[in-house]
């Protein structure tokens, strides 16, 4: 393949731009903030999950206060229904005075027995309220954390997208100068290699950075200016300057 050695030496500002492209894009996707912002998320949603599991066992817990309240005070208006009855004098039969006695006393105790119970709710309650709240605090705040991070997260791409846009219009200009066919064949080493074209320095392939031997240095010597040669070692393109050592 031929071309014009200006077109060629083209091709180091074009593998300079594609080289700053690749480092941008590595930039890009191992951005600090993007494993902070997914070490924050798995903590939020681990957070997110204990706050429904604590707000689900405080709400357990209401609804069985609420039910013992309600066996209390059906004990305790049974009692005093009972009492009422006791005091009237209502009943006289010295066996039925003795049952309804009876009857409020273990009524009483039974009430007794279940504010106990209700109380024990309670604190119980206020252990998964309290439980809860301080999971929803921890989950705020590492919510706000996040926040900041995708914040800083956002400038570092719309900064990088910047200057990835700038790198895009440069090689947009550097392509115009370059044949097709040269292009292409660059194009196609930079998929393999990474780097498609090098300059040759002080008879050392700058891509390789291995040195040529002396008859691969007279082989390109010789070569007219316009011949594309490459590296034997890693097949880039070797850019002849005046750098080269020919």
């Amino acid at each position: 393949m031929k071309a014009a050695p200006e077109a060629q030496k083209r091709l180091l500002d074009l593998a300079e731009l594609d080289s700053t492209a690749d480092r941008l894009a590595h930039r890009r996707r191992t951005l600090p903030e993007l494993a902070e912002i997914d070490e924050q998320s798995k903590q939020y949603a681990k957070l997110a999950t204990e706050v429904i599991e604590a707000e689900t066992e405080a709400g357990d817990l209401s609804r069985e206060q609420t039910k013992a309240e309600s066996d209390v005070d059906t004990v305790r208006t049974r009692a005093d229904r009972d009492q009422k009855r006791l005091d009237s004098g209502a009943v006289t039969s010295p066996k039925d005075l003795a049952s309804l006695q009876s009857e409020i006393v273990s009524l009483h105790r039974r009430q007794g027995d279940l504010e106990e119970v209700v109380l024990e709710i309670m604190e119980r309650k206020e252990a998964a309220d309290a439980k809860a709240a301080g999971l929803i605090a921890k989950r705020d705040e590492i919510a706000a954390v996040r926040s900041v991070s995708e914040e800083r997260r956002d400038a570092a791409l719309t900064e990088i997208d910047k200057e990835t846009a700038e790198v895009r219009g440069k090689r947009a200009q550097i392509v115009g100068d370059i044949p097709a066919d040269l292009l292409a064949l660059y194009d196609k080493l930079r998929d393999q290699y990474g780097v498609g074209a090098a300059m040759l320095r002080g008879g050392r392939c700058q891509g390789c950075k291995v040195a040529l031997s002396i008859a691969e240095m007279n082989s390109i010597k010789a070569a007219p200016h316009d011949e594309v040669v490459r590296c034997e070692e890693c097949r880039r393109i070797l850019v002849r300057t005046a750098e080269s050592g020919l």
